[in-house]
């Protein structure tokens, strides 16, 4: 199969080539290779859907009208892997197709280094600074400071870890933490947090780029977790996620930090109480804080607890960021990145997507539910090592009414 770099992709004169861009309409919209068209490929392809067409219905007669037989084609995914897919189908159909290596990856990498480097970040990173105070002060800073003031997550003299895995919810969080730190009115520290589990070259640069222009200082550190986990079969990333967390905890307390910062939202939150109930029979929910079970004196916060993933978007758009979408080595096979089958929490967000249209208050509703418990109507519960099932008062409290 042949491959070409977007280095070399840049040299072909356009007029004789086509770029075809196999993402979903969605990503392609955000960003791609200058003059490439999109053509998406089916959004959970496996072996049953592929059998059916590697492309989304009514693919087929896109491909024949806008990709001519006489010109090469460059097919672009996101990193190069989906693609070799689509390289393989429209050879056989008769077309001149070669991989993008990299895909957009690549790409985003490149385009993100030349930024940097041309010219100064200062006023780009003031622009982004001054959106969060202005344009996005009711969707994004209000409900942010709101979290941080109802549950109490800063206190003075708190040195925290704001732990970034470089997409778009740990950099924003990164860059509102440094902001209430300027202007608001407790006193702590920031320790900007990367922990470097063996990502991609291309993931990697797009990291620090993307901190250069939001003006965020790095700390980095090197583990090789996804070397370890590359060999398990059973649940591979909650493996890889335990294993984060631990090193994050351990890292931030040898670097003088009482509590890490994580960039979970407000759709993390009710799309958790969804799958405990769908899927794990329980109620319960992604706290606000939580203390360390394994590392005394340490705390867990999620300042965007309140913030709706809606808006993390539209502030990202607004500023024209471009962040990975997941940074873990193995997203060829992941379905948010473009890869295969959804997880339980890509069931979840379809779900919800279908209920906001349903009504605009179902998503406040379920996050209201779990605080919002009559434990009179209740049939049992627990806390801690103590449980209780209604019948162990029921006769008793009938008696009293009588």
């Amino acid at each position: 199969m042949h491959t070409i770099s977007v280095e070399e992709l840049e040299n072909l004169d356009p007029s004789n080539i086509t770029i075809l861009d196999i993402r979903s309409e969605e990503d392609f919209r955000r960003g791609s290779f200058p003059g490439a068209i999109n053509i998406p490929i089916k959004k959970n392809l496996d072996e049953d859907s592929a059998e059916e067409g590697f492309f989304e219905p009514g693919s087929i007669e896109t491909l024949e009208k806008d990709l001519p037989a006489n010109k090469p084609v460059y097919i672009l995914c996101h990193t190069g892997e989906q693609s070799k897919e689509a390289v393989k189908i429209l050879n056989e159909d008769g077309y001149n197709a070669s991989n993008i290596d990299g895909g957009y990856r690549s790409w985003l990498r490149l385009s993100l280094e030349r930024m940097v480097s041309e010219a100064s970040v200062t006023e780009r990173t003031k622009e982004i600074e001054r959106s969060l105070i202005k344009k996005f002060r009711k969707s994004i800073w209000r409900p942010f400071t709101k979290a941080i003031r109802d549950y109490q997550l800063i206190q003075d003299g708190d040195r925290i870890a704001v732990c970034i895995s470089g997409g778009k919810d740990s950099m924003l969080l990164a860059k509102l933490m440094q902001e209430i730190q300027k202007h608001g009115p407790v006193s702590f520290e920031l320790v900007f947090l990367v922990m470097n589990p063996g990502y991609n070259a291309d993931n990697w640069k797009i990291i620090q780029n993307n901190a250069r222009i939001l003006g965020i200082p790095l700390t980095v550190f090197e583990t090789e977790i996804f070397d370890v986990v590359a060999g398990i079969d059973k649940n591979p990333c909650y493996l890889c996620a335990r294993m984060r967390r631990g090193y994050l905890y351990s890292h931030a307390k040898e670097l003088g930090c009482n509590k890490i910062a994580l960039g979970h939202h407000f759709d993390d939150v009710i799309e958790t109480i969804l799958m405990g109930m769908l899927y794990g029979a329980k109620i319960e929910t992604m706290m606000p804080k939580l203390h360390s079970q394994h590392f005394e004196g340490m705390e867990l916060i999620r300042p965007l607890y309140l913030v709706k993933e809606a808006d993390i978007k539209a502030w990202r758009d607004s500023n024209d960021l471009h962040f990975i979408q997941c940074a873990c080595r193995f997203t060829e096979n992941c379905a948010t990145c473009g890869g295969g089958r959804g997880s339980k929490r890509d069931e979840m967000k379809e779900l919800i997507a279908h209920f906001r249209e349903t009504s605009p208050f179902i998503e406040s509703n379920i996050f209201n539910s779990v605080q919002n418990v009559n434990l009179r109507t209740i049939i049992g519960y627990h806390k801690d090592n103590e449980a209780y099932c209604f019948l162990d008062d029921y006769n008793e409290r009938g008696k009293r009414k009588e």
